[in-house]
């Protein structure tokens, strides 16, 4: 989230300062490879309404093309070299921009069809991520021989609450990409809102069923997101000239296309965090493509000044629109590839794009932004709290750690909940205590102990699985060494699990326990 953050504040600035001017500038020194003029954006009174609006709508473009990056650099990428990339990503951007948008591109005067930004959006930043992710090699521990110990899914809640966000947001990337809504624009933009959101629908439709085919009949949440999204960008580049039946057809193929790549690179063991080499790079190729298949020049297309476009070979029969729009695939391919390699491979051997081992198993949240209460002290090379009180803090875990094992502590209302992640250990514990009435502090010792002191003799009567320990210890054990892991742990109450069979064998007989 931070780094998205970045994209705009300093994608943005580098947009306001050359971005516009070598996409959209139109003083002399402009051709048909690169734009001219209008470097640090201003404009008078007379021409300030267009200009402004542009360059504010093209800057969220910009910086979309870098935040896609961000993905497939996540959680091994140092934040300061991911600074400086998110000033020269704009670089990349902007010229194939002026190719497809720019009057006098050399993409534009061919006729291209790219209304909203499937290739210098979409395809340069997916293109940018797969080079990015496979400078930067695996997150340590992704593709364990042991699948147990590959790292699960962080947060579908938040994934899913992702997705809608972008959902509701591509209405504006699609239907804004109109410019306007005078003349016949607003139809324009109506009926981009219509293919979009059909798109998504079909796209959406195929993702839950091919999880639920090939994932033994499970809803997959990653499908899901996954085929909604590529169906959104599968439909980009044609949203205000396909039609319905036709934005659900590239929807349903965009969905298809998206987890068939997605699913590749996991085979290839190529670390991609959240698809986006599937979703954006393929489904962008795909998008332009469409368009040379299936769109049909209307009377509204001169209203988006698409005097050039041909009909495509679905309708036509002909193969010149879909020969430009793979001649614009092949050539916005090239650009990325040669331009992200190169600016990645400077920031690598200058600056350092990989996090140390060490600060990736701890983690940016803690490393990089002290996240929780504790820094990282890379002098030291050890954790450090920065509050000081009687609490240990969420997560306690040595520099040296080779293996991944955190024990976190939670403070409840009736109790404390720990977990641990570990090979002998995979699920929470919870140990309540039962309320207890008010008293003086104390009483509360002595009675806290005689309380567990009969706990523990009536389960030794009833022969019963004992849930405490006898002794109560009130203060914090000293570090004890567990390989090469110091772990500071309470000895106040630790619970002994029971096993499966003794767990039925008290729920059969309606114990009740506090595990």
């Amino acid at each position: 989230m931070m780094k998205n953050s970045v994209d705009v504040m300093f994608g943005g600035l580098t947009f306001w300062m050359f971005g516009y001017g070598l996409g959209f500038g139109d003083e002399p020194g402009s051709n048909p490879f690169c734009g001219w003029g209008d470097f640090f954006v201003h404009a008078n009174s007379s021409e300030l309404g267009w200009i402004y609006s542009k360059f504010f709508f093209q800057s969220s473009f910009a910086t979309t093309a870098t935040t896609i990056v961000s993905g497939s650099m996540a959680e091994r990428t140092r934040l300061d070299a991911y600074i400086v990339f998110s000033m020269l990503n704009t670089f990349i951007f902007c010229i194939p921009a002026h190719w497809t948008w720019a009057p006098g591109g050399w993409l534009y005067e061919l006729g291209v069809i790219d209304i909203a930004g499937a290739g210098p959006v979409h395809l340069v930043g997916g293109l940018t991520g797969l080079v990015a992710t496979l400078m930067l090699k695996p997150r340590h521990g992704r593709f364990s021989s042991d699948k147990s110990k590959r790292p699960p899914m962080g947060s579908p809640t938040n994934a899913i609450l992702g997705m809608f966000m972008l959902w509701w947001g591509w209405l504006g990337f699609n239907c804004g990409s109109t410019f306007g809504i005078s003349g016949l624009k607003w139809k324009l933009a109506a009926r981009s809102a219509v293919t979009t959101a059909l798109s998504s629908v079909a796209g959406g439709i195929v993702g839950i069923m091919t999880s639920y085919i090939f994932k033994n009949r499970r809803f997959d949440v990653v499908y899901t997101i996954n085929g909604i999204l590529g169906s959104l960008v599968g439909i980009t580049a044609s949203c205000a000239l396909a039609k319905p039946w036709e934005a659900m057809v590239i929807g349903v193929c965009a969905s298809l296309i998206t987890n068939g790549v997605c699913a590749l690179l996991d085979k290839l063991k190529i670390d991609d965090p959240v698809g986006c080499v599937g979703t954006h790079a393929a489904s962008g190729m795909f998008s332009l493509l469409a368009s040379g298949l299936l769109t049909e020049k209307d009377e509204l297309a001169d209203a988006l000044q698409l005097q050039r476009v041909r009909t495509g070979l679905v309708y036509s029969g002909q193969f010149y629109q879909l020969g430009i729009q793979a001649v614009a695939v092949v050539s916005i391919c090239a650009w990325t590839i040669i331009m992200s390699y190169i600016f990645l491979k400077l920031i690598q051997v200058t600056v350092g794009l990989r996090v140390t081992l060490e600060e990736e198993i701890i983690g940016s949240d803690i490393v990089e932004h002290a996240v929780g209460g504790v820094h990282y002290d890379k002098e030291t090379r050890m954790i450090v709290q920065d509050i000081a009180n009687h609490e240990e803090p969420d997560i306690i875990r040595h520099h040296d750690q080779q293996t991944t094992f955190s024990r976190r502590r939670q403070s409840h209302t009736y109790g404390r909940r720990m977990s641990c992640q570990s090979e002998s250990c995979n699920d929470s514990i919870y140990f309540h205590l039962p309320e207890l009435p008010v008293v003086k502090e104390e009483e509360s010792k002595s009675i806290m102990k005689t309380l567990l002191k009969n706990i523990a003799s009536r389960c030794i009567k009833s022969k019963k699985h004992v849930l405490f320990n006898h002794e109560i210890h009130n203060t914090l054990s000293t570090s004890k060494e567990q390989g090469d892991i110091s772990v500071v742990q309470p000895e106040f109450l630790l619970p002994s699990l029971p096993f499966c069979k003794e767990n039925e064998e008290l729920e059969r007989e309606k114990t009740t326990t506090y595990v």
